[in-house]
């Protein structure tokens, strides 16, 4: 496995990149599958879908560069992991932005009811 990795708190282009990641249903369908934590192959992924085994490996790749899934070798076999890190890392920055909201519009509502 890998080690962690340090993170800053404001990483606008990487959590741009997950978001452009996590846009595609094809990719939210492969997160899903890999929320279970267990490593799965591209064959496992593959089973129930109608995408080949290359269509679904081009999705995998997108989610690698979002280092939101990483792959390492068992044998012959090629093996995909989720990393929920940067997964946090993305609820903490909505977390961050839903709080300012609220404060704009806390204010918004006390200069509206003067």
């Amino acid at each position: 496995m890998r080690k962690s990795r340090s993170r800053t708190i404001v990483r606008p282009q990487i959590h741009a990149r997950i978001f452009a990641a996590l846009g595609d249903a094809t990719r939210l369908s492969l997160v899903a599958k890999l929320c279970g934590g267990k490593p799965r192959s591209i064959s496992q992924l593959t089973r129930g879908s109608r995408l080949t085994r290359q269509a679904i490996t081009k999705h995998l790749r997108v989610l690698e560069r979002a280092e939101i899934v990483h792959s390492f070798r068992t044998g012959r076999e090629s093996l995909f992991a989720l990393d929920p890190e940067p997964m946090d890392e993305l609820k903490k920055y909505l977390d961050r932005v839903s709080a300012q909201w609220d404060q704009a519009l806390s204010r918004l509502k006390a200069f509206v009811e003067e």
